[in-house]
């Protein structure tokens, strides 16, 4: 498999991400968040409620970045294979993004309850417009690693 193909591999096996956006002091703030992955175009998308941390700084700042592991965890000194990445994140409507919604609800069936009480509901779907890949792959890539990947 080529670079691309392991990427993509990864960011569609992972399932919490760790997203990191920027408060209205400048300082980064984490959260994990479950996720939904397309490419070509390069997106990620996830649900959260727009009273979160993350969504308000969304809303102010679309700068993000964030990890996916795509590994268990169980030791330090294991193999590791990951991405992290960058990108613009924007909140979606609450309506007229039945395929996105649909999608989403398909790889996370708990989320129904919320997906139907949207566009009145207390959440969003956000998506993310990944603009470069970081792939880290001790595995295939041995000797180095990280491999940076841009976004398509």
């Amino acid at each position: 498999m080529n670079e691309r193909e392991l990427l993509e591999e990864y960011v569609a096996g992972g399932k919490l991400m760790q997203l990191s956006t920027v408060d209205e002091d400048s300082t980064p703030r984490m959260c994990s968040v479950w996720y939904l992955a397309g490419f070509r175009p390069d997106r990620l998308w996830f649900l959260s409620r727009r009273d979160r941390e993350h969504s308000r700084n969304i809303r102010r700042n679309a700068h993000v970045a964030g990890a996916i592991v795509d590994i268990p965890l169980h030791e330090l000194g294991q193999t590791a294979r990951g991405v992290s990445f960058s990108g613009r994140a924007q909140e979606l409507p609450g309506a007229g993004i039945d395929d996105r919604m649909r999608a989403f609800g398909v790889r996370w069936p708990n989320a129904a309850p919320v997906l139907e009480a949207m566009p009145d509901g207390a959440s969003r779907l956000y998506e993310i417009a990944v603009t470069e890949w970081v792939l880290f792959d001790e595995e295939n890539y041995r000797g180095d690693p990280r491999r940076v990947i841009l976004g398509r």
